[in-house]
């Protein structure tokens, strides 16, 4: 596959991504996981994409409680990706 067309389907994962982070449904996790797609996404490659992902897909409770350290993260959920939005400093405006 050309390397453009990877490109392109990489750009639009992204945006979709970042829509999701976005619309979570729950404010706070709306801000948190927005402002880190919006600042982190473009520099993950496939492979933390697909971690992302898998991160998008737990509820917003549990990451919260990860993010917040209310919780442990249990250790088949724990990845670089997680630990990389639990070092992440959030802005509130």
């Amino acid at each position: 596959m050309p390397a453009d067309i990877d490109d392109s389907a990489l750009a639009v994962r992204r945006r979709r991504l970042l829509f999701r982070s976005e619309h979570r449904g729950n404010k706070e996790n709306d801000i948190l996981l927005g402002q880190f797609a919006r600042a982190e996404l473009d520099s993950f490659d496939s492979a933390q994409l697909d971690l992302y992902e898998a991160l998008l897909e737990e509820g917003d409770n549990d990451i919260f409680d990860w993010v917040a350290r209310n919780a442990e993260v249990p250790e088949e959920k724990d990845s670089p990706v997680l630990r990389r939005l639990m070092a992440f400093k959030v802005v509130f405006r």
